[in-house]
């Protein structure tokens, strides 16, 4: 930038922050934007990522007692395909099963959880992130990615344990055939 318009650039900037001073008014923030951080917002944070990374780390294991991560009313939502409570949670898992999920491939399934963002307001929290599913039939396969998509997650603290309480799981790719019929674009 040529110092002219560097100038000019400065001129303008502090015209319009001697502006907002002088009428009390300050930029408009988005409704969204996280709390301030705290060192209770650090370590919630810290608990949400572990819950997840736990959750997670449960896929091609063949557990299906992944309620224990949802609130008692928790809602998972798996490409439109939804289940309520524990029961509801467990039948999907079932589902995923059946359909041959990952516990059924050889060798090891693992998920890398990617650009998480966690926001923490007081008891309540939300995590957004990209998750992609990688197949590695055995230690000498070439490993392969199997699936992606995103997941958004409505969280809170209960007894002191942060839980699911509203879960959207999206398939970008890699989606089975018979979830077409439920699958909606979050």
């Amino acid at each position: 930038m040529s110092s002219h318009r560097l100038r000019l650039f400065v001129l303008l900037a502090s015209g319009a922050l001697a502006t907002l001073t002088a009428t009390g008014t300050r930029p408009a923030q988005a409704a969204d934007a996280p709390p301030p951080i705290t060192a209770q917002t650090l370590i919630d944070r810290a608990l949400i990522e572990d819950l997840v990374n736990e959750y997670y780390a449960q896929l091609g294991t063949g557990n299906h007692d992944f309620s224990y991560w949802f609130a008692p009313d928790g809602v998972l939502d798996v490409n439109g395909e939804i289940g309520t409570g524990k029961a509801g949670i467990e039948q999907i898992y079932k589902n995923t099963a059946a359909r041959g999920g990952a516990a059924s491939r050889p060798g090891q399934f693992r998920m890398l959880l990617t650009n998480l963002r966690i926001v923490v307001r007081g008891s309540a929290a939300t995590a957004d992130m990209i998750w992609t599913g990688f197949d590695n039939p055995s230690v000498t396969a070439t490993t392969k990615i199997v699936e992606q998509g995103t997941e958004h997650a409505e969280l809170v603290k209960l007894n002191g344990r942060w839980v699911f309480k509203y879960r959207v799981v999206t398939s970008d790719g890699g989606m089975h055939p018979d979830l077409l019929k439920t699958y909606k674009k979050h």
